[in-house]
């Protein structure tokens, strides 16, 4: 069940949560496992080796040394045209950004570049690089470090976008990415990484691995369908958990990874409930919350009772000031008022 008190800066684990893997623990585990099973992948990054800015990489560089877990110079442009060229030539790399908007700058090398080179020689050239770009906002970072720019690159062919909203996707994921052939985009919710999940047997094993693609239902409902991304997941299951007791049942999924879109699930479960409300940080022109409302429209119309709707940033910077940053964001309360709304339309 989601706790906000798992969201709140500085806040403990209680003592039956000690043993559960943290959001970043998971990440950490996931490149440390797929790193000892194959000495082709190492890792690129802005002080990773000795002071992680989030903490995701400490002490792969003690267990790895320099050669693997190399701090990079401040050049987003250098650090991403030499994984391109890295992973031309064999190798695996695993590239950290301290914050994901700083990926603008480095455009060029990822979408003319690394995106393409696959298609451009029909085959014959691989690109497997994995791009970890924290992101979101709740933190107070201010407007250039708490952007979601997903949508920017979902847009690129070649290009596959992952979303993790648990410790246990974060793991899975991040292993399906650092095994896959193109280049990878791993999305990293800053208000996740202190939080701790209960995980499955399945987690523990080295050789368990979340397929891209594959959408999963968070909970099942009847009255209506909630796609939700990263920590807004935990936002939707929150104003559910609050619907629930005055009777209304709300369906939450998770797509879990853009590129590629679980198509299926997502209208299976809409075609269930009658109606739609997609959540994400992303500004809201032609973002996210569009592509899946298209999605739905193209191919359950007749299911829809009634228009869907869609929340995120109405198209302004990220505030710095929290009770701004509070008004331009989705959280528990916006997305249980929409619900109640959709639901009484």
């Amino acid at each position: 069940m989601f706790d906000t008190r798992l969201f709140r800066s500085g806040a403990q684990p209680q003592p039956h949560e000690r043993d559960w893997p943290s959001f970043r623990g998971a990440i950490n585990e996931a490149m440390r496992e797929e790193m000892r099973r194959d000495p082709s992948v190492f890792q690129m990054g802005e002080d990773i080796a000795h002071a992680p800015p989030f903490g995701v990489t400490t002490g792969l560089a003690a267990e790895f040394g320099a050669e693997r877990v190399r701090d990079a110079p401040c050049s987003e442009v250098a650090v991403v045209g030499a994984a391109v060229g890295a992973a031309i030539g064999g190798m695996r790399p695993i590239v950290e950004f301290q914050f994901g908007d700083f990926m603008s700058v480095a455009i060029d090398q990822l979408t003319h570049q690394g995106a393409m080179l696959r298609y451009l020689t029909g085959g014959q050239v691989k690109v497997p690089m994995v791009i970890r770009l924290p992101c979101g906002g709740g933190q107070g970072a201010g407007s250039q470090h708490s952007q979601s720019l997903y949508s920017w690159f979902a847009h690129v062919p070649g290009i596959k976008v992952a979303l993790p909203a648990t410790s246990m996707d974060a793991k899975g994921l991040m292993k399906a990415a650092i095994r896959d052939d193109n280049p990878v985009l791993f999305f990293e919710h800053k208000a996740l990484y202190r939080t701790r999940w209960p995980v499955p047997d399945a987690y523990r094993d080295p050789g368990h691995v979340v397929a891209f693609g594959r959408a999963l239902v968070r909970r099942e409902g009847r009255d209506a369908t909630v796609v939700a991304t990263l920590a807004t997941v935990h936002y939707a299951l929150a104003a559910a958990e609050a619907l629930a007791r005055d009777g209304i049942s709300v369906e939450v999924v998770d797509p879990r990874t853009l590129v590629p879109l679980d198509a299926e699930t997502i209208v299976a479960s809409v075609r269930k409930t009658g109606r739609l409300l997609v959540v994400d940080e992303a500004y809201l022109s032609f973002g996210v919350q569009a592509e899946v409302i298209a999605l739905v429209t193209e191919n359950a119309f007749s299911a829809l009772r009634c228009a869907p709707r869609r929340l995120g940033n109405p198209g302004v910077p990220v505030p710095f000031a929290p009770p701004l940053e509070a008004a331009v964001l989705p959280g528990p309360t916006r997305i249980e008022a929409a619900l109640r709304e959709l639901v009484a339309g």
